[in-house]
């Protein structure tokens, strides 16, 4: 009997993806754990396995199709001893309409009041991106993500001379703007003078953009937000962090990053009414600190969540933030590790950035912004003295948050980094 392959849902409140490529066409063989397909969504690209073994009888969604619903069929697989000719007997026709798009209403309405998902069955699972397969006949397959073999077909790049990056040798965007980098130095000279005034290129916009474009924009429109910044001391915090790392377990190196969780997570516990969400006709009250952080990947940004972040001490918080760091640029997360949580914490220290505001990310009530820590000249008792100064920004949903209470979290949040030991209490 023939075997339906159906959108997947990646997390709890998607509704549509972008089929971005099949790696496979009608007539190929499928064996189960082969790569079939790769999915593009607001938070990332991921690939889709197959769990059974047979041949690609139909294909109902072209590569490149926008806003195909979770569920729909867009392929199936004839088993052993079936022919296309046999699926097409047993009903299984091409569906009337396999990509519906989902109204700009109903997406307003499931991003205001997320429902849960039904799983509907499907015959693809999402994985992280396993090691290559290809097939003994056919030509080695290359690994590359959809940006990258955008930017590369823009540029008329061919992708078989580039070396990937990414895991298991996957090209990503950095690598095919590497390639083209020698040609263009090349013919610099040849072309100066020749450069026309405002030459450029389009590139189209990846679902994750438009997801983080149209998450945002809502969120400034309709959040009304408010902004606090603090400069926190953290010549203290620095010498906590090099005694603990001189103390911890081989394997273990605390970041500043991870001291800041955890002060911002202690600051969520110690005045709770930060730790809320807006929800119209009710304000949700988390009763832990759960914390996203903002991880930059290829093409976006994903934010992986620290449940219970007050809970976890400085070294397993190094672990976890570590692994669902590395795993959120390969796009192996799952989607109940980035989908929720209650605050967002977002760092721009490492780009030597000074101080930023950001926009909240809903449904968060409010997003930290943590700047470079940099030698500044500080008054201490009527003294000038040198300390090492870092400013942080909280972005508040005021219809959730005071500006009162977002006073007092960021007054605990200053004494917890300022002074470390009163996070270990």
């Amino acid at each position: 009997m023939a075997i339906e392959i159906k959108m997947p849902a990646l997390s709890p409140t998607m509704t549509t993806g972008t089929l971005a490529k099949w790696l496979v066409g009608e007539g190929d063989r499928v064996n189960s754990g082969d790569v079939i397909a790769e999915i593009e969504t607001d938070k990332a690209t991921m690939e889709v396995e197959s769990v059974d073994d047979g041949v690609m009888a139909k294909i109902f969604v072209d590569a490149g199709t926008e806003n195909v619903a979770v569920g729909a069929v867009i392929a199936v697989l004839a088993e052993d001893g079936e022919t296309a000719s046999d699926v097409a007997k047993a009903g299984l026709q091409e569906p009337s309409s396999p990509v519906p798009v989902t109204s700009v209403a109903a997406e307003a309405k499931e991003r205001a009041e997320p429902a849960p998902v039904t799983a509907a069955p499907v015959k693809a699972v999402l994985v992280a991106a396993p090691a290559p397969k290809s097939k003994s006949s056919d030509k080695p397959r290359i690994f590359a993500s959809p940006l990258a073999r955008r930017i590369a077909a823009d540029r008329n790049i061919a992708l078989e001379g580039i070396t990937g990056s990414g895991p298991y040798g996957r090209i990503l965007r950095r690598d095919v703007e590497s390639a083209a980098t020698a040609p263009i130095a090349q013919t610099t000279a040849a072309l100066a003078g020749a450069t026309q005034h405002g030459d450029s290129y389009l590139a189209a916009n990846s679902q994750m953009r438009k997801a983080i474009a149209s998450r945002l924009q809502d969120s400034k429109q309709q959040a009304p937000h408010f902004y606090l910044t603090v400069d926190c001391v953290i010549d203290n915090l620095l010498e906590a962090r090099k005694s603990l790392n001189a103390k911890a377990a081989e394997g273990i190196k605390i970041s500043v990053n991870d001291m800041i969780i955890r002060a911002a997570a202690m600051a969520l516990i110690a005045v709770p009414e930060a730790n809320a969400s807006w929800e119209g006709e009710n304000t949700r009250l988390f009763r832990h600190a759960d914390i996203a952080m903002a991880v930059a990947i290829d093409g976006g940004l994903i934010t992986p969540i620290v449940w219970a972040a007050e809970q976890k001490g400085l070294a397993a918080l190094s672990q976890l933030t570590d692994d669902l760091a590395a795993r959120a640029r390969d796009g192996k997360l799952a989607a109940n590790e980035y989908t929720g949580g209650s605050f967002t914490i977002s760092n721009l220290g490492m780009f030597g950035v000074r101080e930023f505001a950001a926009v909240i990310n809903p449904p968060h009530g409010g997003i930290l912004a943590i700047g470079a820590g940099e030698q500044r000249p500080i008054v201490i008792d009527g003294n000038l003295a040198v300390a090492t100064v870092m400013s942080v920004t909280l972005s508040a949903d005021h219809r959730a948050v005071d500006g009162a209470v977002g006073a007092r979290w960021l007054q605990a949040f200053k004494g917890f980094v300022e002074n470390p030991v009163t996070m270990l209490l």
